[in-house]
């Protein structure tokens, strides 16, 4: 009796181990790495860089991927040809209303987006910018009625599952965003923004916005603007409580969607970000503040945490702006907010160059090598490939900080994620096998890309597993 019940067990054991190893081979991750780290490239300057020169540069000395333009400035989409870099374009608010007459939506695609398309990774339209606060009814009365041409537009051409259409809004569309779940749009606006939520829906578009902490900081709130530690806002209707501004500003958006039905369409942060100068006496406003705020903000959004009121999310961003645009109009403030200067060279560093995301990993020129097995138990050799993984008996809490280093850095460690596709086996170590690889293919597969303070090691054994392929 005691050796059937041993079998009986023998057999359930193997069960499990089976249908845990087929739950694995369910993940699939992609090939490449990315992360949602954009920026807002402006042209009102008369002493910026060719767009081929800035265009390489950003593909080769930065992990920025994305790029957004207010225009369709041809001479720029021909330069991010074959970069694989993620284009968005705009439609200026003026052509609003002309973009409602369906011959004039199908001339301005063939003749500013079908040319360039799929050599320039044009994924985004928008029409206008933060039309509803800053145009005249008549213009934004054609809103909807505009994107939904220029969707039709794209389908005519055969663009409609490459390129989304969406337009951007300032906070300003809400009435009330304090405390964050009160968040509603304006009354006069409810309808348009009802039918213009419905067209994100039915198209697969995400609903942008511009939210400012640096609009809206004042002596008192610095810290709250600024991601640094403070007491936090505690909000009653939701009983959440908020530590950053960025949360409050977009759970108010959020609760503003949701109060008209469609808290089920995506928010994408369209702008925000931090200037380098300010005119005298403008308190927190210089290079140091700005390094803060725009590096916190990368790893917040980046970090899986989400908002109080949409946790475990990563938020695609755009910082604004790429250069510093000396020909703006307005206060100091506007004309400094880039993370370049004209000569490419950076106001502060953010951490967003390829070659100092190497140089701040601690680093050691002669690791130990050794061949560890995959976090499955099991790993094939593929010659002449290498991949960095934990070494044996690394503390978890220091592989735990190099997984924080990795994701921090705007790295896509979404499939470690919980419901990621390599989330199991649930542990540090190979959740760290998995985000210290990605840093080591991407930054050049060099011996110091895997040192991680000497808890990284270099191996020629494959660590894949079921289909969660490194």
């Amino acid at each position: 009796m005691h050796t059937l019940h041993s079998s009986l067990s023998l057999i359930l054991i193997m069960e499990k181990v089976l249908a845990f190893t087929l739950f694995l081979i369910s993940f699939l991750v992609q090939g490449v790495v990315e992360g949602n780290i954009g920026v807002n490239y402006g042209t009102v300057a008369d002493n910026l860089p060719p767009p081929s020169q800035v265009a390489r540069f950003l593909l080769d000395s930065t992990i920025i991927n994305r790029v957004k333009l207010y225009d369709t400035n041809q001479q720029i989409l021909q330069a991010f040809a074959h970069t694989g870099i993620q284009i968005t374009v705009a439609v200026p608010n003026n052509l609003i209303p002309n973009l409602s007459n369906l011959k004039f939506s199908q001339q301005w695609v063939k003749t500013n987006i079908s040319p360039h398309v799929p050599a320039t990774n044009i994924v985004r339209i928008l029409i206008g910018n933060e039309v509803l606060t800053t145009t005249d009814h008549s213009v934004a009365s054609h809103l909807v009625l505009a994107m939904q041409t220029l969707h039709v537009a794209l389908v005519g051409e055969d663009l409609d599952r490459r390129i989304k259409v969406s337009t951007p809004h300032s906070l300003g569309v809400l009435s009330s965003s304090s405390p964050p779940s009160s968040g509603r749009f304006k009354q006069e606006n409810v309808d348009l923004v009802r039918q213009l939520l419905g067209f994100l829906r039915a198209t697969g578009s995400p609903f942008m916005i511009n939210p400012y902490p640096f609009f809206g900081y004042s002596g008192d709130t610095v810290d709250y603007a600024m991601f640094r530690r403070n007491p936090g806002v505690f909000d009653e209707m939701s009983e959440r409580k908020y530590t950053n501004m960025l949360d409050a500003q977009l759970d108010a958006t959020y609760s503003a969607m949701k109060r008209l039905g469609f808290g089920d369409v995506e928010i994408v942060i369209a702008e925000t970000g931090w200037p380098s100068k300010g005119d005298p006496g403008q308190a927190d406003v210089n290079a140091e503040s700005a390094r803060e705020f725009n590096g916190k903000l990368i790893k917040h959004v980046m970090s899986g945490l989400g908002t109080p009121l949409m946790p475990n999310k990563t938020f695609e961003t755009y910082i604004f702006a790429l250069f510093n645009e000396n020909l703006k109009p307005g206060p100091t403030s506007e004309r400094n907010f880039g993370l370049f200067k004209p000569d490419m060279t950076a106001v502060y560093d953010v951490d967003i160059f390829r070659h100092n995301v190497r140089s701040t990993s601690p680093s050691s020129l002669n690791p130990e090598r050794s061949e560890p097995s995959s976090p499955a138990g099991k790993s094939k050799t593929n010659g002449g490939k290498t991949w960095c993984v934990p070494k044996t008996g690394a503390s978890e809490e220091t592989l735990q900080t190099n997984i924080d280093y990795v994701c921090g850095l705007g790295f896509d460690c979404q499939p470690i994620r919980e419901g990621g596709r390599c989330f199991y086996p649930n542990s540090v170590h190979a959740h760290a096998a998995y985000a210290m690889n990605v840093y080591y293919q991407a930054t050049g597969r060099h011996d110091y890309d895997c040192d991680f303070r000497q808890t990284g090691v270099i191996t020629s054994n494959n660590p894949s597993y079921g289909r969660c392929k490194y």
